[in-house]
């Protein structure tokens, strides 16, 4: 049920428009709705020819101003936001007891305050929806695109290229380190971590390995994953994929206890969130030499500072947080986001809700 092509078979159903029975109604006796980013356009569509709310939208690709949030949501039914916008109990005090149903365009959930949706959903019943699965090809995809450029020093030879470095060929230089024969570690096998060791198979690894808070036999079976503890995660793998959640429990846990484990040979990859490492520690790492490398979609804060001492490592390839940037993965998020909310709205199932 996890895998990536049973997520694709579904993703017409997703995003398709959800139907209003009966006849339209006045638009000011509509739920109002406050959308916190100028998503993509399907999901918009959804929304404008739902004929079941009325919405206001911040008309940008840059995050809405605090104040302007606060001010914003104040009474309304519903709210769809984004990954950046911080939902807390401020937001929440803010919109008052009308808000009923909270869409964010996001897998990850670490950006709402889960204790304070708890907390009102037993009063007020808010509800939450998210958008895992859609992105799980385009996040599987990236990932190894990131794992090939950091191993194989894609970025270092095209700079080389660029500035005159390359000269006569010379034995040694540049080399990297293949996936053929390797051992590939998982930090926490879901969705994306099957889909990322399906595509990988192809590169002759020898040996898929995860860890996770407990055994995940039915998953681990697709990728034939044997599960060991972490300390051998660490100690086995020539390429660890960061795949979990960011949790009070993940929080930093790619940290210097893990990173002394690891082969001084080893590539460390991170798509999920920069929460789950401690970025000083890795730096640590990479500038001894304790790790060879490491490919980053997500750091702490983001975007990183460019004076941050990540940027400085030539075995350090830092990207902008695009795992799920492609032109179908982003409608298809923003599709689920207002379809999530239009069912929530309606006191409908949810076609993927977060249980509080």
């Amino acid at each position: 049920m996890w895998c990536s092509r049973t997520a694709l078979r579904r993703l017409a159903l997703q995003t398709a428009p959800l139907s209003l029975a009966g006849p339209r109604r006045d638009m000011s006796a509509l739920p109002r709705v406050y959308v916190t980013r100028q998503i993509p356009p399907r999901g918009l569509q959804i929304l404008r020819e739902s004929g079941q709310v009325q919405f206001e939208l911040w008309d940008s690709d840059d995050p809405v101003p605090r104040q302007e949030l606060l001010k914003k949501v104040k009474g309304c039914d519903g709210l769809i936001c984004v990954l950046t916008e911080k939902i807390d109990a401020e937001v929440l005090d803010a919109a008052g007891p009308n808000l009923k149903v909270l869409s964010t365009m996001s897998v990850g959930f670490d950006h709402l305050s889960l204790d304070e949706l708890k907390k009102r959903s037993v009063h007020v019943g808010i509800r939450v929806g998210y958008t895992p699965e859609v992105l799980t090809d385009a996040v599987a995809e990236l990932t190894i695109a990131l794992l090939l450029a950091t191993s194989r020093r894609l970025i270092e030879a095209t700079h080389e290229a660029k500035t005159g470095g390359w000269g006569t060929w010379r034995t040694l230089w540049l080399c990297g380190y293949e996936l053929a024969d390797s051992t590939v570690g998982i930090l926490g096998l879901g969705r994306i971590g099957v889909a990322i060791a399906e595509r990988l198979k192809t590169f002759k690894v020898k040996k898929f390995i995860y860890t996770d808070v407990a055994p995940r036999p039915e998953l681990a079976e697709m990728i034939q994953a044997e599960y060991v503890s972490m300390d051998e995660l660490a100690r086995q793998s020539d390429f660890l994929a960061v795949c979990c959640a960011l949790t009070p429990e993940t929080q930093g846990i790619c940290n210097k206890h893990l990173f002394s484990k690891m082969k001084n040979t080893s590539i460390f990859i991170n798509t999920s969130r920069g929460g789950v490492v401690n970025q000083e520690d890795l730096y640590e790492a990479l500038s001894t030499g304790q790790i060879a490398g490491a490919g980053l979609d997500v750091t702490v804060p983001e975007p990183l500072p460019t004076d941050h001492p990540l940027f400085t490592l030539k075995n350090c390839v830092i990207l902008p947080h695009i795992a799920s940037a492609t032109y179908t993965t982003r409608n298809a998020m923003s599709a689920l986001a207002a379809n999530n909310l239009l069912a929530g709205l309606r006191g409908e199932p949810m076609p993927k809700e977060l249980q509080l």
